[in-house]
């Protein structure tokens, strides 16, 4: 069992990793953020099985691992190509970060159009501090927990994007995190700040990936601020490598009649947790979350959602699925908040699980939680395993079992494959979950 005092001696230790070479070290407001997130690791309390929040997922294996800063990738570079990290056909602006440091000689951003950045978080630190200063920490709070304050205490490099008023975007942006180990267990810590302006619109790939058999934290924490009327469509891709451990924090702000159509696709990782936390600022904002994982034997994947509704006059979808296999494990905790002063929500949740075996295990907790009278709002959940008369139905049809099965499996996870936008996405997607479902069949056979 590991005590309290181990720990935050695990906390610390990384702490005391912050070299001299931080970024932005003459920056008053980001020294300040730092400081503050410092203490804070020192008095937060370390999730534990006993705080809502994480009474079904145990960072105890976490805490086991001695993980050193990501250092300088340059020996795996040298064994690096683009085709490395691109999605065949995805016509994109691409930026590539490896282990945690973006890579220009990897990235595609030079025809960006203008009025739009996308960049290193490092080197807009020094080019245009300025309007980092307007947004950095607007939408996260840098105490909320410890994980988070651990980000910004060592924030380091990260993704910047930023779109002007009026800009819509002909292609989309890319962001990959490539992860590669070797014989160190490393620790990664993007800082993503994302803003859109007034009336501007852009689609979002972003794809967590990892080779190597080392283990290896990835902690990122992104901010999202849609200005009024501006419209994000966010693909989320998490394929870690089966030894990682991925924590992505999301923090959402919507002003007026924007839109934000986000989709959350889980397949890789050891332990992998998403957290959405969505605000909206000023009435007529909607939000769709859509979200599709799976999980299988030494995984356990974790989706968290917080939902507030504290405007009149938004809207929020969530619609979240999942397969499991083996001994696989998931947790959903989806929560909407609809305050008093919040009239005229409307909000709907959902989360629905197919379980492959009988040692699968889900732990499903959609919650609506409402003060103002005048709403539409309603969630359900659903945890069950293939009908069996679909499948014979199918066998009756000459269709083998293992195919029926498959079959079947892609069907339930098609409405969330059909809300993705970007073809070439939609595709790699399909194909990620056809070749899963296959090694599950012939796993039982």
């Amino acid at each position: 069992m590991i005590t309290a005092n181990d720990q935050r001696s695990w906390f610390q230790q990384l702490l005391a990793q912050a070299g001299p070479d931080l970024p932005g070290s003459d920056l008053a407001w980001l020294a300040q953020a730092r400081d503050t997130a410092r203490q804070a690791v020192s008095e937060l309390a370390i999730p534990h099985r006993k705080q809502e929040a994480w009474r079904y997922t145990s960072i105890d294996g976490l805490l086991k691992n001695r993980f050193e800063s990501a250092a300088d990738a340059s020996a795996a570079l040298r064994a690096l190509t683009v085709d490395d990290c691109v999605l065949p056909a995805l016509d994109s602006y691409r930026l590539v970060l490896v282990n945690g440091r973006c890579v220009a000689h990897l990235s595609s951003v030079e025809a960006l159009p203008a009025g739009v950045t996308l960049g290193s978080l490092r080197t807009a630190l020094t080019s245009d501090p300025g309007l980092l200063a307007t947004w950095f920490g607007q939408t996260a709070n840098h105490t909320e927990h410890v994980f988070t304050a651990l980000n910004t205490a060592l924030v380091n490099d990260g993704v910047f994007i930023h779109v002007a008023n009026g800009v819509a975007l002909d292609r989309p942006l890319e962001v990959v995190y490539l992860s590669v180990t070797d014989t160190d267990a490393i620790m990664i810590q993007p800082r993503n700040l994302v803003v859109l302006e007034a009336g501007a619109s852009a689609t979002l790939v972003e794809r967590c990936i990892g080779s190597g058999q080392s283990p290896y934290f990835h902690n990122n924490l992104t901010e999202i601020a849609v200005g009024e009327g501006a419209a994000l469509h966010h693909y989320r891709l998490q394929d870690e490598s089966r030894s990682a451990y991925h924590l992505s924090s999301l923090y959402l702000s919507q002003a007026g009649h924007s839109h934000y159509h986000g989709t959350a696709l889980a397949f890789g990782g050891a332990w992998a947790r998403t957290d959405y936390n969505v605000s909206f600022r000023q009435e007529g904002a909607e939000c769709t979350l859509n979200g599709l994982y799976t999980a299988g034997d030494k995984q356990l994947t974790d989706l968290h959602l917080n939902v507030q509704h504290s405007v009149p006059g938004c809207a929020s979808r969530e619609r979240f699925k999942g397969i499991l296999y083996g001994r696989g494990r998931a947790v959903f905790d989806g929560r909407i908040l609809v305050e008093k002063q919040a009239q005229r929500s409307d909000a709907f949740l959902s989360n629905d699980n197919l379980m492959l075996t009988r040692d699968a295990e889900v732990d499903t907790k959609p919650q609506l939680e409402i003060y103002a009278n005048d709403v539409k709002c309603s969630h359900g959940t659903t945890v069950g395993q293939l009908d069996p008369q679909q499948v014979f139905y199918l066998r009756s049809r000459g269709i083998d079992e293992a195919a029926a099965r498959r079959m079947l499996c892609l069907g339930f996870a098609g409405e969330i494959l059909d809300s993705i936008g970007v073809q070439p996405l939609r595709e790699h997607v399909a194909d990620k979950l056809a070749q899963t479902l296959n090694d599950v069949v012939v796993s039982q056979e």
